[in-house]
């Protein structure tokens, strides 16, 4: 039995934070339909380089676990037809522009009112009103308007995007514990509810501590580069052949970082006395670890620290991530069968269950590859299929 086995899910949304959201549904056995427009589809399905048998890579990271069916709603047919599919659905995920589900006729009211146990999900950039509702929601632009990029970078360059799209990610992942919370709650109740989360306020609740830093003393924070605003040393530490990081939590921590690497001298300097006074005399520290490390290779470092119990670790590209010998343990890579990509590797499922293992079912479908077979399911006929995709309505 999979987690979430028999639960159906009406997959509206594109791009990364709907599609995630919905993906991780799936890994954990919800039947999930991607509802795409006919001949244009997810804009995911266009973002590349690279490709494998035309399939994007952008567009596989987060589709799995999914029957696609190609729909368009500006047609007779594709609306009956959705309207079919969420009469006998779970849970609708959608991430359109605010007001435009309404627009198009699926809103929440009209949905609820059709299927009164139907959780309806929205993931929008800054919710479905406000002064800053109509700003497109592309990650970038929310990395910068939540604050990330403010305390992202060096402190002497400008604000930084993440490498990754850490607003999207947390907003599905917001969204999908969302999800799962209305379905406990509907064991109770027998109603489905209105399910919203945005990328701003999954990223604001993100940012932790700098934001309560900034709440409680009025004081923005900055840019620490590759260090901790609060704890040192917990930093990106050079050695001779490339880097590691290192985490000083406290002050064991950081007496046994400093005693493993000979420099035990630096616990008698009043500088680092505290993690207070480190964080102060961060650049001092740092040039007398670097001083140190410099002359070693990583490994070395890395092996002296380990056996001192001091946290740290090498920085490794995705290559070494995924040769890494944890993650061949764990088995973070998993290798699918597609049926134009041919086999194709993807990141495997985040979240272990002992009773009820995810699992990687169904590869990331063509656009509309299972159009036909979801339409007979729904009782649809033949000739309907065959009239309405002459209609160009599939």
């Amino acid at each position: 039995m999979l987690p979430l086995e028999g639960v159906r899910v009406v997959d509206l949304s594109r791009a990364l934070a709907g599609p995630y959201c919905a993906m991780l549904l799936g890994d954990m056995g919800a039947e999930v339909i991607k509802v795409e427009e006919p001949e244009v589809g997810d804009d995911s399905r266009h973002w590349g380089p690279p490709f494998q048998g035309g399939e994007s890579a952008y567009f596989l990271s987060c589709n799995r676990n999914k029957r696609g069916v190609a729909l368009n709603l500006k047609r007779e047919g594709g609306r009956e037809a959705l309207w079919r599919l969420i009469e006998r659905a779970d849970v609708l995920v959608e991430n359109f522009r605010p007001g435009l589900m309404e627009k198009l006729g699926f809103g929440y009211a009209a949905a609820h009112e059709r299927n009164a146990r139907l959780i309806y999900c929205s993931i929008s950039a800054f919710g479905q009103e406000g002064p800053e509702a109509h700003i497109p929601g592309y990650d970038i632009i929310l990395q910068g308007m939540s604050g990330a990029s403010s305390v992202t970078g060096d402190p002497e360059g400008s604000p930084m995007r993440s490498g990754l799209p850490v607003c999207d990610i947390l907003a599905g992942m917001t969204a999908g514990q969302g999800i799962l919370a209305a379905l406990f709650a509907r064991e109770r109740t027998g109603r489905g509810q209105h399910v919203e989360t945005t990328l701003l306020g999954a990223t604001v609740a993100a940012l932790g501590n700098y934001a309560t830093s900034y709440l409680l003393s009025g004081e923005a924070p900055g840019r620490v580069g590759n260090s901790h605003p609060q704890i040192a040393p917990y930093d990106l530490v050079r050695a001779a052949d490339g880097y590691l990081n290192i985490a000083g939590g406290n002050d064991d921590i950081w007496q046994r970082c400093a005693t493993a690497l000979g420099l035990a001298a630096l616990l008698d300097d009043p500088r680092f006395a505290t993690n207070r006074e480190r964080v102060r005399n961060r650049k001092a520290l740092l040039a007398a670890i670097e001083e140190r490390t410099l002359t070693m290779p990583v490994a070395n470092v890395l092996a002296l620290l380990d056996a001192a119990h001091v946290p740290a670790g090498p920085v490794r590209d995705m290559r070494q991530v995924f040769e890494s010998p944890q993650a061949r343990h764990m088995g973070l890579a998993q290798t699918m069968t597609h049926p134009s990509a041919g086999e194709i590797r993807v990141v495997n499922t985040p979240v272990a269950f002992s009773e009820t293992p995810a699992s990687l079912r169904l590869p990331p479908p063509r656009l509309g590859e299972h159009t036909d077979e979801v339409l007979r399911e729904l009782g649809y006929d033949d000739a309907t299929i065959v009239r309405w995709r002459a209609e160009g309505a599939i």
